[in-house]
């Protein structure tokens, strides 16, 4: 399944209700499985992002929804990376190559 890497920034909002952060992560969890994905992993962070998450989804446009989905809640922004593992970065040479 695709992977994607997501980092997030709490709005304003999401700062003022950040005893919030981990029931909303567990509640991102419960949407991306209902929607056909899985989250891989989870971390807060100190820099320019909140948090930073691996999640792999069925294709971009569910990757895409789910970013819209949470992005309306208000909490958070997001910017959501395409991320290739080592085989698909392979094939991806393989083709380029061609």
């Amino acid at each position: 399944m695709p992977k994607y890497i997501n980092l997030y920034e709490f709005t304003d909002q999401g700062i003022r209700n950040y005893q919030g952060t981990v029931d909303r992560t567990n509640n991102a969890e419960a949407a991306i499985e209902k929607m056909g994905g899985k989250l891989v992993s989870v971390f807060w962070t100190l820099g320019p992002y909140d948090l930073v998450s691996v999640a792999e989804f069925p294709d971009d446009e569910t990757a895409t929804a789910f970013s819209l989905k949470l992005a309306a809640l208000g909490n958070a922004r997001v910017t959501t990376l395409r991320a290739f593992d080592r085989e698909e970065m392979t094939g991806i040479i393989a083709k380029a190559s061609k």
